[in-house]
């Protein structure tokens, strides 16, 4: 039974930025969905409507069918049941999200006291076996954040997460700050975590590769759309939209010296979501753009067994400059 379906989701901020353009997704219990782009391609926005925590004034549509209800149509009564309960987020940046002057026991145990009426002593039961489901002693719980190093803020912030059991957990960028041997430690207890409490998880990053390691789908997002989406290791090994490949290209690949001494980058920045360009938004910045890039923006097309991708070249893999260039003579 698919858990999450998102259909046709539209976000735009006060003052006409359109941060989410259209976007479709579907995940079951027990699965892991990717999320990649550089900062200002949507992904937070993205995550945020889904519990409809974006700021007043911002303009929603589409559907977010959590279990089968769509979010967006909640009374705030069910929405507030829905938090915590059904679905949670695990933030960026672990510091700035606890709160310096509580113990990180008493922050754990706040939304049990609070969704689920536990008594005082059964929430801070339940902490310390959170703390210990994260592989932190029980005895952290008397800790303030700043006595914590950054993993394990990181592991407080997960064992919030679970603190009522949902179904869903979203992880915005949960490793950026960390070192990578303590980046895959987080890594590897959320892979734990959703195997042994049959959960789907949504995990955004820029980091292609950690996502491809991590998830079994990855959707890749420029400009508020979905541009790729298909199998995660396929996708970044194999990427069909210009931008996912130069994504993926932007990570050096371990034991390939082509890689390591010759690293590719992407010049430019995504455009700004109140004044998008004409046609396909990526298509500035792209390294084989055609006429049409410039007048008409692309809809997701199949790219092979269980791949989309909204790219003009889609039908074969990308083609380097060259081809491109006969591309554009023979279409001329």
């Amino acid at each position: 039974m698919t858990l999450l379906e998102v259909r046709d989701l539209e976000v735009t901020y006060p003052g006409g930025a359109a941060a989410v353009r259209g976007v479709d997704l579907a995940l079951a219990a027990g699965r892991k969905l990717g999320i990649a782009g550089e900062s200002g391609c949507g992904k937070s926005t993205l995550a945020l409507a889904l519990l409809r925590l974006l700021p007043a004034g911002t303009r929603v549509s589409g559907e977010v069918l959590l279990n089968g209800e769509d979010v967006l149509t909640m009374r705030w009564g069910q929405v507030r049941a829905v938090r915590w309960a059904g679905a949670s987020i695990v933030f960026q940046g672990a510091m700035h999200s606890l709160n310096p002057v509580h113990r990180v026991g008493d922050q754990i145990a706040e939304p049990v006291l609070l969704h689920r009426g536990a008594t005082a002593a059964a929430a801070r039961r339940r902490a310390g076996e959170l703390l210990e489901h994260v592989g932190l002693p029980a005895s952290r719980a008397a800790a303030y954040p700043h006595e914590l190093s950054g993993g394990q803020r990181q592991r407080v912030m997960i064992a919030m997460a679970l603190a009522c059991d949902p179904r869903l957990i979203v992880a915005d960028e949960p490793t950026t700050a960390l070192d990578v041997m303590i980046q895959a430690q987080i890594l590897r207890l959320i892979e734990r975590l959703v195997a042994d409490q049959d959960v789907g998880l949504i995990m955004i990053s820029h980091d292609l590769a950690v996502l491809a390691d991590t998830c079994d789908r990855l959707t890749v997002m420029y400009a508020g759309r979905v541009v790729e989406e298909g199998p995660a290791r396929q996708v970044y090994e194999d990427a069909r939209h210009p931008y996912a490949r130069a994504l993926s290209a932007a990570f050096p690949r371990i034991g390939d010296p082509a890689s390591r001494f010759a690293p590719h980058g992407l010049p430019g920045d995504p455009p700004d979501p109140a004044a998008l360009p004409a046609g396909c938004a990526f298509h500035p910045r792209c390294p084989v753009p055609l006429d049409v890039c410039a007048t008409r923006d692309q809809p997701l097309r199949d790219a092979g067994p269980d791949r989309r991708a909204a790219c003009v070249h889609v039908g074969a893999a990308v083609p380097g400059p060259a081809s491109a260039a006969e591309d554009a003579r023979s279409t001329s």
